[in-house]
């Protein structure tokens, strides 16, 4: 099994001691975000985990406590962007984030951090050459500490239009994607560091930027070192090729509040969420209610050699 942790809210900033409780005791609960009375329990040992890959923009609460996941494979999928606290108010200063994505990349290595310039966007103060400017500067400081960056473009979300338009943010042209996918590939290969995009129907290839995916079975495979079996996750986009994982994370709850954000519907809802986070739960927000009908989580593996078990708990 895979664990996805998490592309609902960002986990390693803000709930990481939940996390290794949860490691610690083996197991966690996932509710079901269509249908909250639908747990799964999820074993997370690391004969059961095959991977995690983690989502973040500040991994420094994780930082001295990653001997606590001696045992599993992971690497950080780490957002760096080029905005100021009226798109991401909760996100830390540049310099705090840099700092933690170098000591990251020191202690687990540069492969195992991928760095995240997304989702790309535009309004009265952001155009293409802010981008350019930015991207460039952020490269620089990285260019040491990771191989690959993934970018992407905004998607305006129904569920996010609302805020974006707040603040006059706006979607690129096709034709402003070319002309700055065309200068990030060149900063990229300035830096020695190569360029994918993250479910994007856009073909840049002949800028000699490829799509990826987030949860690459050619990376886990290539950190493994043996061979993956995997499919493409259904249950996400049709542009996303990321395989099949396990997220663990809860919509409305990332307290990042970035106003992008497809995870988070209000600020409201959000701080709702966050004070039912109970470090001692097996769910991230809230606890059983008992009314619930808790499943066992089994996937079928994607290293050779292991069985695949589907078991019902009650």
């Amino acid at each position: 099994m895979i664990l996805s942790v998490s592309r609902r809210t960002d986990i390693p900033a803000f709930y990481s001691e939940w996390f290794f409780k949860r490691v610690e005791e083996g197991f966690l609960y996932v509710r079901n975000p269509m249908n909250p009375k639908q747990i799964s329990k999820v074993i997370i040992s690391p004969e059961e985990i095959e991977f995690i890959v983690f989502w973040t923009k500040n991994p420094s609460p994780m930082l001295n406590k990653l001997e606590k996941l001696e045992g599993y494979n992971y690497y950080f999928q780490f957002t760096v962007n080029p905005y100021d606290k009226e798109i991401e108010p909760e996100v830390p200063k540049k310099n705090i984030i840099i700092k933690s994505f170098k000591e990251l990349s020191r202690k687990i290595g540069k492969k195992r951090v991928i760095w995240r310039y997304d989702p790309i966007l535009l309004n009265d103060k952001i155009d293409i050459n802010y981008h350019k400017i930015y991207f460039e500067k952020i490269a620089k400081e990285l260019s040491d500490y990771t191989e690959k960056c993934i970018i992407s473009f905004i998607d305006m979300y129904s569920k996010t239009k609302k805020n974006c338009s707040e603040k006059n943010i706006r979607e690129l042209t096709e034709k402003e994607k070319f002309r700055l996918a065309e200068h990030i590939k060149e900063i990229g290969e300035k830096y020695n560091i190569k360029i994918e995009t993250c479910a994007e129907k856009i073909d840049l290839s002949k800028y000699g930027i490829e799509h990826t995916k987030c949860i690459d079975d050619e990376l886990i495979g290539e950190i493994l070192r043996k061979e993956i079996s995997a499919q493409k996750d259904k249950s996400q986009r049709e542009e996303c090729r990321c395989i099949k994982s396990v997220d663990i994370g809860v919509y409305n709850s990332c307290p990042n509040k970035c106003i992008y954000c497809y995870a988070n519907f209000s600020c409201e809802l959000v701080d709702k969420n966050a004070k039912l986070h109970d470090i001692n739960s097996p769910l991230l927000i809230g606890n059983v209610n008992g009314d619930e009908k808790i499943t066992l989580r089994k996937e079928k593996p994607v290293v050779a050699g292991k069985r695949y078990i589907k078991q019902r708990l009650f």
